[in-house]
């Protein structure tokens, strides 16, 4: 049976999981205020030793390739990458946002992180997890009026839902719905996976602003 190792480090709250193709075998969810480059391979080494599987027996790595946090992307990929380049192994990269749309049920799903300063990252999937609006970073209220009137589920962890759409808690941890997901997927060489921002870092804004 295949197994995925999945790591999501692009929030304040990350997460780690083994998933084979019955399902999540375990997950582990991650608090690191100091920088999630201090625990992650700790957390990894617990969780693979608890289930009694050796790294080399991974079949694939998945990393949250974004958007969130620009050292938690970072971290996050080159965990996997690392550990993908030391076993031979391939890595999927997988949107949090794409993850985050798995949690609803309907043919139509709003995916939405808080990307602080006044704006939402956000997209708009079906149920088959095909984009039917492209992934973006916005103002909360821009992107509200730019949604067609009709029902959709709205998912998230940490914005609110407007009145007209049925609203949907996803979770902290999203690193089992990612190890799910790379099962599934076609796998790449480490060196071509490449992180998701959407926004542009605060260096590059500080300098263009110069």
């Amino acid at each position: 049976m295949r197994l995925a190792l999945a790591v999501d480090t692009t929030a304040e709250y990350g997460s780690v999981a083994l998933a084979d193709e019955a399902g999540v075998r375990e997950e582990v969810l991650l608090h690191a205020p100091q920088g999630f480059g201090q625990v992650i391979f700790g957390a990894i080494e617990g969780l693979l030793r608890r289930q009694g599987v050796a790294l080399r027996e991974i079949d694939v790595f998945a990393g949250a390739s974004g958007p969130g946090s620009f050292t938690g992307v970072r971290v996050g990929l080159a965990a996997v990458k690392g550990l993908a380049e030391v076993t031979g192994k391939r890595v999927v990269a997988i949107s949090n946002l794409e993850a985050i749309a798995q949690y609803g049920s309907s043919s139509t799903r709003v995916a939405v992180i808080d990307a602080r300063r006044g704006e939402v990252f956000a997209a708009v999937f079906d149920g088959a997890g095909h984009v039917i609006i492209a992934e973006s970073v916005l103002p909360l209220d821009r992107f509200v009026t730019s949604l067609p009137d009709r029902e959709m589920e709205w998912i998230s962890e940490n914005v609110a839902s407007p009145a007209r759409f049925q609203g949907i808690k996803a979770p902290q941890a999203l690193a089992g719905m990612m190890a799910k997901m790379a099962l599934c997927r076609e796998a790449l060489d480490p060196a071509a996976i490449e992180a998701n921002y959407l926004r542009r870092s605060d260096a590059e804004l500080l300098w263009k602003e110069m």
